[in-house]
Parts: structure tokens; sequence; C-alpha cells
């Protein structure tokens, strides 16, 4: 056993290691102890649970109120990784200065950010959303319709990304991609992103916003559109959605061809 005066002498390292990482505690246990224990005792899964939130407490057809009843859940019950509404107003300003007509969402998970980005988009446009996961992209289909958009403007895709962006061309009749939301497997934004420039999807123009590239983080993909010379590109600095104290961001970046 360890005798008390050892005991002690490791008490300020371990108050300063809980007073520095806090916030990482805190949202350990909201991500992921409240979310085992909630699954066992509910029998649902954290993103089903949200939905039924959503669900009693949002207006159909008000993506507002949808987005409003997400904001709140996440915010006062359980963590979920959805764009959160502070960064989302990055995303808003950008729809709305370039009003895209073709859209492709990476990682539609519950659909917050699917709704986020078709109450932005101008008429006529196309947002194409892909979810890997059958059972969060069931779920983003309900809250797609719930909020009121058709298949006209919103279409829903199940599959891994690295499969749907080579057919994008012929399956879906795209000649370019005006802009691009990744927010799905962090490991997967950089050949996902080679993937687009291979497919000759993007125009010069086009635009790629990713969310979480400095928490959880994607460094490879920072590290490639630094040194490959094809983009326009910056860093949006924030806070991690629904949470308070760790640093995340999101990049931009507009193509401007090959060199």
């Amino acid at each position: 056993m360890v005798s008390p005066a050892i005991a002690l002498a490791f008490l300020p390292l371990l108050l300063t290691l809980l007073i520095r990482y806090r916030f990482y505690f805190v949202l350990f246990y909201r991500a992921v102890l409240l979310r085992v224990w909630r699954d066992c005792r509910t029998g649902l899964s954290r993103e089903e649970r949200c939905f039924q939130y959503v669900l009693t407490n949002a207006t159909p057809g008000d993506p507002e109120s949808i987005l409003d009843g997400f904001d709140s859940w996440c915010t006062k019950k359980e963590f979920i990784s959805h764009i959160g509404p502070k960064k989302g107003k990055i995303l808003d300003r950008l729809l709305s200065e370039h009003s895209p007509l073709t859209v492709l969402e990476l990682g539609a998970h519950c659909g917050y950010s699917t709704v986020r980005i078709a109450r932005a988009l101008p008429l006529g446009a196309r947002l194409f959303s892909v979810e890997m996961d059958q059972k969060n992209a069931a779920i983003a289909e309900k809250v797609i319709r719930l909020a009121g958009f058709d298949e006209a403007l919103v279409e829903l895709i199940v599959c891994p990304s690295d499969e749907v962006i080579p057919r994008l061309r012929a399956d879906f009749d795209l000649e370019k991609l005006d802009f691009v939301f990744m927010d799905h497997w962090k490991k997967c934004y950089l050949p996902d992103l080679q993937m687009l420039e291979g497919s000759g999807l993007l125009g010069k123009g086009s635009m790629i916003l990713a969310d979480n590239v400095l928490f959880p983080g994607a460094p490879n993909f920072l590290r490639y559109i630094r040194r490959c010379g094809l983009y326009e590109w910056r860093v949006h600095r924030a806070t991690l959605e629904y949470s308070k104290g760790i640093r995340d961001g999101m990049a931009e970046l507009v193509y401007q061809g090959t060199k």
C-alpha cells in the first residue's frame, strides 16, 4: 500500500492536473461515462435519446426550432459532437456569402448540420449529405424531413465517403461542387480531400470547410493544405461545441486549381 506521506506528496500534482485539464475531464464524463450509463439504463443510443427530445420539444417544419432543440439537449443533457451554434454561425456566414448551388456534406450524424446548411441554401440548390452509420442515418433522415426539407433539396446517402466520392459525377450527374462541409472521421479528411481533387469536382472558387481540425484534430490535413499550394486557407479559432475551455478550430479552404 502507498503510505500517507507519499500520497500527500502527490496531492499537489493531482490537484494541478485536475485544475489544468478540468474541461477535458468534464467532456470525458459527459461524452463517455454518462453516455454508457444512459445507454445501459434506457436501451437507447445517445442519438435516439436526442431525437426523442427534439421530436417532443421542436416544431415540425421549423428548422430553427429543431436546431434549438438539438442545442438545448447537447448543452443541458448529453454531449454530441455537432457543429453547435457558435461555430455554426461561421458556417451560416460562409453559406450566405457564397450562395452555393451544389453542396456536399461528409458526416450527417443526426442531421443537425444538414438542417443548418439546408435552411441557408438558395432556391434550386442541392445538398448531398453522406453518413456511413445506418442507425445515425435513419435518425438524420427523420430530422431532415421533420425540418421540412424534401429529397429535391436534401439527398441523404448512406455509405462511406470514400465509396461515394468517386461515384458523385456518374451517379448524381454532378459537374462541380461549390461547397463541401467536412465533419466526419478526422482521419478521412485528407484522403477524402485528395479524392475530391482527383474527381475533378472542385473548380476554382470551390470552398471546403472542415470542422474540429484542432480538437480532436486533423494534423495531416492541415499539413497538406499548408504545403500543397492549391488553396487559399485560414483557420477560424473557436472552442469545442457545447464545451468550455477546449480550443478548436474550423479550416476554411478556397480551391485555386492546379499549379
